[in-house]
């Protein structure tokens, strides 16, 4: 099973994320774009890459052990940018360093299964589009594409929504279907609620 362990925004803020990518699919560039559904939408804490099915009761008692000590912590979704020519995305405000410290948590609770100790870099966002594969075109394109996503990325850079509490861990798998992943939530736990 392909795995990753994420928050997942609450139907408010995703409606109103919705709401503010709507009139950007319309600009220059964007319809070359594979752009996620809100659906999918979700802040990726670590990704686990393929976990055969007999690790999964380990993998559930390591993060029911991380939610037990991580709060609950606001946050809105809020901004946008892009990673190289690739992928535009919109990002995360509020309590980060509590998003931030859930990510390392659920990163050092993984990596008997993963076995990655890669250095650990977290950027929250939730990946809004992707461009597709530019194998033999020019420089000059992929400058061309650059621009057109820090267009795209401009239309949504004053983007502030809702505030919202993140308030659940997900284990999630990702199942690819005609080159779009399908999502599904196959284990959540409530973070620890010291309010």
């Amino acid at each position: 099973m392909r795995l990753f362990v994420a928050v997942v925004p609450p139907v408010a803020a995703l409606q109103g994320l919705a709401d503010a990518v709507a009139p950007v699919r319309g600009l220059p560039g964007a319809d070359r774009l594979r752009w996620t559904t809100v659906e999918g939408w979700h802040l990726t804490l670590a990704f686990l890459g393929q976990v055969p099915a007999e690790r999964l009761p380990e993998l559930e008692t390591g993060l029911a052990a991380v939610a037990e000590v991580h709060p609950v912590h606001r946050l809105r979704i809020a901004g946008s940018g892009r990673f190289g020519d690739r992928v535009l995305w919109a990002g995360v405000e509020g309590q980060t360093w509590a998003l931030r410290r859930l990510a390392e948590a659920v990163a050092e609770a993984t990596v008997e299964v993963t076995g990655d100790t890669d250095d650990f870099a977290f950027h929250p966002h939730v990946t809004l589009a992707r461009a597709g594969s530019h194998r033999g075109h020019r420089r000059a394109v992929l400058r061309v594409a650059a621009a057109e996503l820090d267009a795209l990325a401009a239309a949504l850079a004053e983007y502030r929504g809702p505030e919202w509490e993140a308030a659940e861990l997900h284990l999630m798998k990702s199942d690819p279907d005609g080159g779009s992943a399908q999502y599904e939530s196959l284990c959540s736990w409530e973070l620890a609620d010291w309010g």
